[in-house]
């Protein structure tokens, strides 16, 4: 059974930093594209930063440069490092895994089958 479970969530400061995590049991971690997903209140859930097998990447246009995603195979951990993070970033953030679909990149939340609880990040100004 696929478990997603994020951490690291909280409160910061604009301009500082945060880093969320992921852990994933239940499926071949490495195979799969995982990706960061946020959601506001009252706001539809958009893609933050993905990542396939192969280490490729995909971000959100308002977050390049300033967010990084990046996976631990061997601890079958999805990271995602915000530094900078702006007060209207402020959401639940969720990590999710496609194991149904096609193994590339994809920043859509309709093509990801498996999803976390989320854990809720407050960018204060």
């Amino acid at each position: 059974q696929v478990h997603l479970v994020e951490s690291g969530g909280g409160s910061v400061q604009a301009g500082g930093s945060l880093r969320l995590s992921c852990a994933a049991s239940g499926f071949g971690y490495s195979r799969y594209c995982m990706a960061w997903f946020r959601q506001a209140p009252g706001k539809e859930r958009e893609g933050v930063a993905a990542i396939d097998s192969d280490g490729i990447t995909s971000y959100a246009d308002s977050v390049k440069g300033r967010f990084t995603i990046a996976k631990d195979n061997a601890e079958s951990t999805l990271y995602l490092q915000m530094n900078s993070p702006r007060p209207e970033e402020t959401a639940m953030y969720y990590c999710a895994a496609r194991i149904k679909g096609p193994i590339w990149v994809t920043l859509s939340p309709s093509d990801y089958d498996s999803w976390g609880q989320g854990t809720k990040v407050t960018v204060s100004s």
